[in-house]
């Protein structure tokens, strides 16, 4: 196909445009290839001038270093126009040309080299042409394709880029000039002596640097602002004198080329000279750290300390620690705490500080549980202090007041926590504590609501007393008994389901008052409040009594058969349906809901985890084993114990003593809990029992080493049938109870070589393990009914189950979420940190959907 005039010459000239860009494209992408190293040493050399960075260097060097410079100039520019080759129109032309589909240019440059009389063969070249005519008219010019890569491996371009950016932020014109000087070998400028000064001020505040040509007469700069100064010129020609940095010694001359300083307070600072300026400087003092506590301190149903204070600083606050201790002074020196106290190291808390935004004045709250600790429910003193980036520290807030902890409203539980309290109090509290234990379990039948409390209550008891007979009762042991009537209290505290029936009534009778009494909003919503946490109580404790008894668990008193089926989301709506009616001042309508709810719930069954009406389970018969086992055991040691008694002091066994041990004590330890009543009843143990002592007697320890193999090989026989295999916590049950096992052999080896002592160390041991075992039993009955009851809930779920954005379980309503509290743990604010961290790092995955990463994003720009 040959090539004459195209026919379409006026669609060739609107190309004339676009075809110069492209020329012009082409050319500046051929000598940015050629001369990039050379525009690339120009712009390097031009930062480093503006940045002074040949002041710091000899003369020598700098001339060695402008030689090299201008030679590398020289060749770059040399080798440039070498490789440099000017575009032809062609060129650009055929670039143009490649950029459009079908090369529409060059069709149009062609003529019809076969056929040309044929006139159908010249119609369709004419529509050839006219189709690439109307492609040629769209063409744009075409970007050039500046590719340095392959030239610049190590992209020395953008370093030389980022120096120059670098010297137009912080360096100056100025010293370019200076270079000229070199030449006449001295630091003077060739149109007079100037000066160049900064004001940077400490980092911690935030400020910018200040340029003091650009600052007149007076300003104000923070403390501890270096003040930074460069004379150039003849030496002499410009001085400087000042009064801010207070120096006495070590000023140097005040013609030095370079001065620093710092501005420690207000004063002046003068250039003299040619050019020179005076500018009058006020220091602004950083000022101490504040903090004060808001509020007073509140605490929760569970003993949790929350605490409002303030904090500030004319900057940042970046720390701060709260320390309690012991305000002994106003301490009511009486019982067991006349005594002096042993020493306790003061309770060092960091104070929280506010994940993000400003810290120079915010409030928050200090959290604590201090329910535990030996300080808890007794005066304190608070001192907090914070501190600033400058290390100054605040002076202490100090707050007296009772240190919050767990309050406990039953009476045998609030005794116990209060020998516990003597007994952290001092070691030498043990006695007393001892005495006032044997008082609180002397008649057991009147205060003891479960035989398991008093059982564990005895080998505290037991435990103490043995530790205190033989010497050994030092502080770990103290504080071992201590950590075992916290728990005891804990169990009569938080009680059964009675005790939770009782206390959901006692709830319901207060809220109806006020209603009736018309009480403040506040009053009422605090009821409420407690009325909520009084029927979860309870419905956590029928949980409980449905997972260790089965569906045959104990019913509440007035229960009737046709018990109701009720579910959380059923209670949570009538709660906050009544809730609705007092904010309406609908009390009668409210009160009457009030009482539906209360008949409801005395009527209420749970409505999972329910096994049929019939025999016990094998669970509940498992754990009811186990139970007896404990109680025989615990009647072993008692007997161990009173033989360990008449050992050392024969006479002891008389009047009250033995009259409580013949009760509660030996084989029919169990019998004093069985409802039992009657004269004739009664004095048949008292026989029975004392026939028994006496047989021991005889036999001495080999009869109750029988008793305790005898009971070992029961434990054995027991664990061997022991439901709830295959879970982690009936595993953790079998354990348990193998650990018990060992301690009876241990048991019954001591009895057989008369060491009642050890005898009755091991069988404590004993029975610990066998109460862990029992526990471990329960989780594990409780755990697969409750899988039993959540299977058809978790075959419905697509997927298995269901998790929000953050990883997050579904609550106990089944919704997204979680119902547990958050505010809990040894350090809730360092949690809080992890979240954060965490909700930053997966908003920045990309493979994560939008929809979840903008959920993410709204949640940082909350908080």
């Amino acid at each position: 196909m040959a090539s004459d005039k195209p026919r379409h010459s006026k669609t060739l000239a609107r190309l004339r445009v676009p075809l110069a860009l492209t020329w012009l494209g082409i050319s500046a992408e051929r000598a940015a290839r050629a001369l990039w190293p050379l525009w690339s040493l120009i712009i390097a050399v031009l930062g480093t001038l503006m940045l002074g960075l040949h002041d710091a260097f000899a003369i020598e060097a700098v001339w060695a270093l402008a030689v090299i410079s201008c030679s590398a100039g020289v060749y770059f520019l040399l080798r440039g126009f070498q490789k440099f080759r000017l575009p032809s129109r062609l060129d650009a032309l055929a670039r143009l040309d490649a950029s459009l589909p079908g090369r529409p240019i060059q069709a149009l440059m062609d003529s019809q080299a076969i056929g040309p009389q044929d006139a159908a063969s010249a119609a369709v070249w004419h529509a050839h042409q006219e189709r690439m005519a109307s492609r040629a008219s769209l063409a744009r010019a075409v970007k050039p394709q500046v590719r340095l890569a392959s030239g610049d491996p190590f992209a020395l371009r953008y370093v030389a880029a980022l120096l120059l950016g670098v010297a137009l932020l912080f360096g100056s014109l100025w010293r370019v000039a200076t270079v000229t000087d070199i030449a006449q070998g001295n630091t003077g400028l060739a149109g007079g002596p100037v000066w160049e000064g900064w004001v940077e001020p400490p980092a911690y505040t935030g400020k910018p640097s200040l340029y003091l040509s650009d600052q007149e007469g007076r300003f104000e700069v923070p403390e501890g602002s270096r003040i930074s100064l460069r004379l150039y010129g003849e030496i002499g020609a410009l001085t400087v004198a000042e009064t801010l940095s207070g120096r006495v010694e070590e000023t140097g001359s005040a013609a030095d080329p370079e001065q620093n300083f710092i501005a420690s307070k207000s004063g002046t600072l003068e250039v003299a000279g040619p050019n020179g300026r005076i500018w009058q400087i006020a220091v602004t003092p950083d000022s101490v750290p504040r903090v004060e506590v808001t509020g007073a301190p509140e605490r929760s149903a569970e003993g949790l300390m929350s605490l409002p204070f303030e904090a500030s600083d004319d900057y940042d606050v970046i720390g701060g620690r709260a320390q309690i201790t012991l305000d002994l002074a106003a301490v009511t020196r009486r019982y067991g705490l006349s005594v002096d106290p042993e020493p306790q190291d003061a309770i060092e808390l960091d104070l929280p500080l506010p994940i993000s935004g400003d810290r120079s004045d915010f409030a928050e709250t200090l959290f604590g549980d201090f329910s535990r600790h030996p300080f808890a429910n007794l005066p304190v003193s608070l001192s907090m202090t914070v501190e600033d980036a400058k290390g100054q520290s605040s002076a202490p807030n100090i707050t007296h007041m009772i240190l919050p902890g767990r309050r406990f409203f039953d009476p045998l539980a609030s005794a116990l926590i209060e020998q516990r309290q003597w007994l952290l109090w001092s070691v030498e509290n043990g006695v007393r504590t001892a005495q006032m234990l044997r008082a609180i379990s002397h008649l057991p039948d009147d205060i003891f609501r479960e035989e398991t409390v008093y059982l564990r209550l005895r080998v505290i008891l037991r435990r103490i007393e043995t530790q205190i007979g033989f010497g050994s009762f030092s502080g770990e042991a103290r504080d071992e008994a201590a950590e075992a009537l916290w728990d005891l209290a804990l169990l009569v505290e938080d009680g059964d389901v009675q005790d939770a029936l009782e206390r959901m009534r006692r709830a319901q009778e207060r809220l109806s008052e006020a209603m009736k009494n018309g009480a403040s909003d506040d009053e009422i919503a605090e009821l409420m409040d407690e009325l909520r946490r009084a029927n979860e109580n309870y419905i956590q404790q029928l949980q409980r009594e449905t997972a260790r008894n089965g569906e045959n668990s104990e019913r509440p008193p007035g229960a009737q058969d046709d018990a109701m089926q009720m579910t959380q989301d059923d209670l949570q709506a009538m709660m906050d349906r009544i809730q609705e009616l007092m904010e309406e001042g609908r009390m009668a309508e409210a009160e009457q809901a009030l009482q539906e709810l209360q008949e409801m719930m005395e009527n209420m069954q749970i409505a999972e985890g329910q096994q049929g009406q019939g025999e016990p389970s094998e669970g509940q018969q498992a754990m009811e084993g186990l139970a007896d086992t404990l109680r025989d055991q615990q009647g072993l040691s008692d007997q161990a114990f009173r033989d360990l008694q008449e050992q050392f002091n024969p006479n002891a066994q008389t009047g009250e003593n033995q009259g409580n041990e013949g009760r509660n004590g030996g084989q029919g330890r169990g019998q004093s809990h069985d409802n039992r009543s009657g004269e004739g009843q009664g004095q048949g143990e008292g026989q029975s029992e004392q026939g028994q002592e006496g047989q021991q007697a005889e036999n001495g320890g080999a009869g109750l080493a029988q008793r305790q193999e005898d009971l070992r090989a029961e434990l054995e026989r027991q664990r061997g049938s022991l439901p709830g295999a295959g879970s982690e916590a009936g595993d953790a049950a079998r354990d348990a109870l193998r650990r018990a096992e060992e301690a009876m052999r241990g048991a019954g080896d001591a009895l057989r070589r008369d060491d009642l002592a050890e005898a009755i160390d091991r069988q404590a041991e004993a029975m610990d393990a066998l109460r862990d075992g029992m526990r471990n039993l329960g989780e594990a009955l409780a755990e697969t009914e409750q899988n039993q009851g959540q299977q058809g809930t978790a075959e419905g779920r697509q997927g298995g189950e269901q998790r929000d954005p953050l990883g997050r379980s579904p609550g106990a309503n089944g919704q997204a979420g979680t119902d547990e509290g958050l505010l809990q743990g040894e350090d809730v604010y360092r949690r809080a940190r992890e979240l954060l961290d965490e909700i930053r790092k997966r908003s920045g995955e990309n493979a994560r959907p939008e929809g979840e990463r903008d959920y993410l994003r709204r949640l940082l720009d909350r908080f």
